[in-house]
């Protein structure tokens, strides 16, 4: 297929992945991404406007299909008259801001996709949900001790790995501090508070390995890939019931969803005291990229066969 991808950001590690694995099934994928690409995710309504005939164009220029990925691609990719639509929604573009123009330009794409049921239910129409796929050789369990060497952590320290830039409002870091400290308090033993901003996608599995559990304090979440990467290595996650983790995480060993400060606090202290990692990575064995893409295909051709 010869697929025009539309894109707000696209540097998201999960888009680049997708990309290059359709590229490697012999797919054409070219990428054209919103101009005036911004770390806040703002850009102004001229942005858009500019971006509109720059997709029409493209779209009688011999592709097959429009992959419009993120809610805000969406109204360029259903006006354009040429060709037909898959939309791919994250998350915060329909739990968010802008979930409503989401919400109304899916009525008109051929297929959509979602990460989790919550996201669909959302959704009035019918969706396939198909979270981002995992890199299972990237993301596998490796020993702690060489691990935690490998990334300077105190060996006599818990360590909870908070795996976002603290500075994103929505992943609410000021939250994880504060059930840190309430951890803190109910134990003896030393905790320490890590963060994963800037670091290259390739050394993030080190850190997950290195880490004694993943705290996610989320105010949203569609299908968290940071989950599922940490499940793939075994790391246990306490996290709030955000997204899909509710359903993910629930017979996954040594982890918990809570919705208190005091319940997330009592369930890292428990995992932090089991000492064990869990069984996530045979919990998401049906979600590796590969089984993603074959599932991204099909969708493909359920859009062309609608035309």
């Amino acid at each position: 297929m010869r697929i025009l991808s539309l894109v707000t950001n696209g540097r998201s590690v999960f888009y680049r992945q997708q990309r290059a694995g359709l590229r490697e099934r012999g797919h054409e994928v070219d990428t054209l991404a919103v101009p005036g690409y911004a770390t806040s995710g703002d850009r102004s309504w001229t942005a858009y406007a500019r971006y509109y005939p720059r997709v029409v164009a493209a779209a009688f220029d011999g592709y097959d299909l429009v992959h419009a990925n993120y809610g805000l691609t969406a109204p360029p990719a259903v006006l354009q008259p040429a060709l037909p639509v898959v939309l791919t929604l994250w998350g915060s573009d329909v739990l968010g801001r802008y979930g409503r123009v989401s919400r109304y330009c899916a009525r008109f794409a051929e297929e959509v996709v979602v990460m989790s049921e919550e996201m669909a239910a959302r959704i009035d129409r019918p969706c396939h949900v198909i979270p981002h796929g995992i890199d299972l050789d990237l993301f596998r369990p490796l020993p702690q001790a060489a691990a935690r060497r490998e990334v300077g952590w105190d060996e006599d320290v818990h360590h909870v790995l908070f795996p976002y830039d603290p500075s994103r409002p929505v992943k609410n870091f000021e939250r994880a501090a504060r059930v840190v400290d309430l951890a803190r308090a109910r134990t003896d033993e030393p905790i320490e508070l890590q963060t994963a901003g800037g670091l290259d996608h390739d050394r993030i599995p080190l850190y997950m390995n290195a880490a004694d559990a993943m705290l996610l304090t989320s105010v949203r979440e569609g299908s968290p890939n940071t989950v599922k990467e940490a499940m793939a290595c075994n790391l246990p996650v306490v996290a709030t019931d955000v997204g899909d983790l509710s359903d993910r995480l629930a017979d996954v060993a040594h982890s918990a969803v809570e919705t208190t400060d005091g319940d997330l606090a009592a369930a890292l202290c428990e995992t932090l005291a089991s000492g064990a990692r869990s069984d996530g990575r045979e919990a998401i064995a049906d979600i590796g990229l590969q089984t993603q893409l074959d599932r991204i295909e099909r969708v493909f051709s359920l859009a062309l066969d609608w035309v």
